[in-house]
């Protein structure tokens, strides 16, 4: 068959975000290859209640896996799903989120299969390639884009051989749209018990609590930023007054992070959040490979930074050439006037 998937997930009958996210990269990918996009849900009492949020986003064929058991996730019976889904299907290339589900799905499934995984991927297109020791060439195959030894070099991977090819895409780092063309959109509810063993629901789920996120940074239009140059906690407060003004949010690199002076969960990057923001304003950021993988795509990038040849002020529109302490006391005060 050769076609892409998708494994959405959700919460209860809730598809997330960065599923939506990866069915819109996948339409882009299905389209270059001439071949169509399917998706995959399992849950629990979902029949009805998730197709609206999956087949808006160009999906011809979404298979719905409705059973007992099936939610909240646990790993065995979401992997004999797929990997028996896959065995039918054979898809080329296979998508999932880089999530708590995905990070543990991802790998038993391409176990499985012998196929193999990228994880993180920042990129994934489709290009040529040729392995001159073997003497081959390879059509139309994914390159899995990410960032590697340790974010000092961007790698392409490539994986000729083994379908399908999976990876496995950060939430924020590619952007949902409402497909515009047409797909089938037909939906199949498969009869679970002839993909899922009983012994697979030996583990059950007791207890479980969700937390709900304590910031807004991924869907933040502007986004204030600091780095290790910030120099402190207490600079950091400036940040915050800054972003109030602004109605923004605050986001930090990793250096920020490790010493202390803000939560992790607000951590910009490779290893953090990808933020899309139409403004993003870097306060004392040197602007690492690893960094700039989650804030690139800014509308407008402003830095604000002593050393004028850090590397964040190669990627940026606007330089503000100055210690955070200068600088950002007055851009609150002019904004405390100016928006009265």
């Amino acid at each position: 068959m050769k076609n892409v998937f998708v494994y959405c997930e959700i919460e209860r009958t809730t598809v997330q975000e960065v599923s939506q996210e990866l069915l819109t990269k996948g339409r882009k990918l299905a389209n270059q290859l001439g071949v169509e996009l399917h998706a995959v849900v399992a849950g629990t009492d979902i029949k009805g209640k998730v197709e609206d949020q999956i087949l808006p986003y160009g999906v011809d064929k979404l298979f719905v896996f409705d059973g007992e058991g099936l939610f909240p996730y646990t790993s065995a019976p979401h992997t004999d799903i797929m990997v028996n889904l896959f065995k039918e299907e054979d898809p080329q290339i296979a998508l999932m989120g880089a999530t708590v589900i995905g990070r543990d799905l991802g790998p038993r499934v391409s176990s499985s299969l012998t196929s193999g995984l990228t994880a993180d991927c920042t990129q994934l297109e489709i290009g040529d390639y040729e392995d001159k020791k073997a003497g081959k060439k390879y059509d139309n195959i994914l390159y899995q884009i990410r960032p590697a030894f340790g974010g000092n070099i961007v790698a392409t991977i490539v994986n000729p051989d083994h379908r399908p090819q999976m990876a496995t895409v950060r939430s924020g780092v590619m952007q949902k749209a409402i497909y515009d063309g047409k797909a089938k959109g037909e939906v199949v509810y498969p009869e679970v018990g002839k993909y899922v063993s009983e012994m697979s629901y030996a583990v059950k789920v007791i207890d479980r609590h969700v937390e709900a996120a304590k910031n807004n940074l991924k869907g933040a239009a502007i986004v204030v930023a600091g780095g290790y140059g910030v120099g402190s906690k207490e600079n950091f407060d400036l940040l915050f007054q800054l972003a109030k003004e602004l109605h923004a949010e605050v986001g930090a690199s990793r250096a920020a992070v490790d010493a202390g002076w803000v939560e992790n969960d607000r951590q910009v990057g490779q290893t953090g959040v990808t933020v899309h923001p139409k403004v993003y304003i870097a306060c004392g950021i040197s602007g690492q490979i690893q960094h700039i993988a989650g804030m690139q795509d800014a509308g407008i990038i402003i830095s604000i930074n002593n050393d004028p040849d850090a590397p964040i002020n190669q990627i940026a529109d606007y330089v503000i050439n100055g210690t955070v302490g200068e600088v950002v006391p007055k851009l609150i005060k002019y904004y405390k006037q100016n928006s009265k």
